[in-house]
């Protein structure tokens, strides 16, 4: 998400000495005004990694208000995620709230940078967390949106895993309310495995991508299917807090299988 710069990949670095850089003034100037640009660079991008590292300890409050306050795309996304995340930490009655403002923070961060993947996947989350706290013609809305989302986060970057594991879900859910929403909203549980295959291939040994296809397992009801996804989930590192809980909710969801 980030560019790195350097004097040598700078267009005008090389014209520095040439005839229209000779007035003592504008060679000073012109420099200083690099440095500053370098600086705000490389101060953008070690703030982004304190705003991660502060999210991936758990500390999801800081982390948002600390990436919302670079005012970059990819800061706001980062806020969206964090709190996105977060709502599953409060109670019911204050979750919808957090939907609304990682919704708000994720559509910021489109509104900066049109070609930033990683925000419509945000806002594409956070209006299926909001679509669970909304009535059945908002929810089917929001699902439909959420689609148009996902798709074009994976049209600006195949790679996403994410956005592959959220369509299964995605089909996977509203396939389970039954004829009125795969109606509604072209839903085929015929695009869950699909999905999560293509999520495998590209991050074979991230965790939650396992938990999520147990998830969508069990709604269809294979048990034993859903189980051996956890099994897979389990036996992966767990580095960060939202992936020891993740791992802890994986463990607590397969003792209930058995």
């Amino acid at each position: 998400m980030y560019t790195r710069h350097s004097l040598q990949s700078n267009p005008l670095s090389g014209h520095l000495h040439g005839p229209f850089w000779r007035t003592p003034m504008r060679k000073p100037m012109l420099t200083l005004a690099l440095t500053a640009a370098l600086v705000a660079t490389a101060a953008s991008a070690q703030s982004q990694g304190a705003a991660q590292a502060l999210y991936d300890s758990g500390k999801w409050q800081e982390a948002a208000a600390s990436a919302a306050a670079l005012n970059t795309s990819a800061g706001l996304a980062l806020a969206a995620e964090a709190t996105t995340a977060g709502a599953s930490m409060v109670p019911d009655a204050q979750k919808k709230a957090l939907f609304q403002k990682a919704q708000d923070y994720a559509s910021s961060a489109i509104a900066k940078d049109k070609n930033n993947a990683d925000a419509y996947f945000e806002l594409a989350r956070a209006q299926g967390r909001l679509a669970q706290f909304s009535g059945i013609l908002q929810s089917l809305g929001l699902a439909g949106d959420m689609k148009k989302n996902l798709d074009q986060a994976i049209k600006l970057n195949p790679n996403l895993a994410g956005a592959y594991v959220a369509l299964g879900l995605w089909n996977s859910n509203l396939d389970e309310k039954g004829f009125i929403a795969r109606r509604a909203t072209g839903a085929d549980k015929n695009q869950i495995a699909p999905n999560f295959e293509k999520a495998f291939a590209l991050e074979p040994n991230v965790a939650v991508h396992h938990i999520e296809y147990a998830n969508a397992l069990i709604l269809q009801k294979k048990k034993a299917e859903a189980a051996a996804e956890l099994q897979k989930a389990i036996a992966m590192p767990a580095d960060t807090f939202w992936q020891k809980r993740d791992l802890d909710a994986a463990k607590k969801t397969l003792a209930s299988l058995k």
